[in-house]
């Protein structure tokens, strides 16, 4: 099973997440299937590459709570209702 969740990257003190597709056995710092995006919780940005992350939540991904927070700040869910049943 696929998931979109995050993995730590950065310094000691500044933190940058990047938002992988990544297989459910894997550790938060394994390899990854796909970089689909980026968190920064300091300057609070963010980067979504939209149509793989609608790619892989058609293909039954499931994104972490954290994740899925992420996307419903960006409004993602708003046009794609099919989707929506992924992220509870």
């Amino acid at each position: 099973m696929v998931k979109l969740r995050l993995k730590r990257c950065g310094r000691k003190q500044r933190v940058i997440y990047r938002i992988v597709a990544i297989d459910v056995r894997s550790r938060r710092e394994g390899r990854d299937l796909r970089k689909v995006g980026f968190y920064d919780p300091i300057k609070n940005q963010t980067y979504l590459n939209v149509p793989v992350i609608l790619y892989f939540l058609e293909k039954g991904a499931q994104p972490t709570r954290t994740v899925c927070d992420i996307l419903r700040k960006a409004e993602l869910f708003q046009e794609r209702t099919s989707i929506r049943g992924n992220c509870n």
